[in-house]
């Protein structure tokens, strides 16, 4: 299952930078730029918390990829 993230496009559309994103949600700006870089998948909790403080649904920042055909 692979997550497609929308998180920096989201958070610059707003003028935000990553420090001021992390601010807002009380987190460091390194875990905003883990989860930009898909290094580190957010809690439910933290996900929501992102979603709220941008003014967006969570979908809009965290979605499902499709998935890829398996190879023959």
């Amino acid at each position: 299952m692979k997550v497609h993230n929308s998180l920096r496009a989201c958070r610059t559309a707003q003028g935000l930078t990553q420090a001021a994103l992390a601010e807002r949600v009380g987190v460091s700006r390194k875990t905003i730029n883990t989860v930009e870089n898909s290094v580190f998948m957010p809690s439910v909790g933290l996900a929501l918390t992102l979603a709220r403080s941008l003014g967006v649904m969570v979908e809009d920042l965290f979605t499902l990829a499709p998935d890829e055909p398996e190879k023959p």
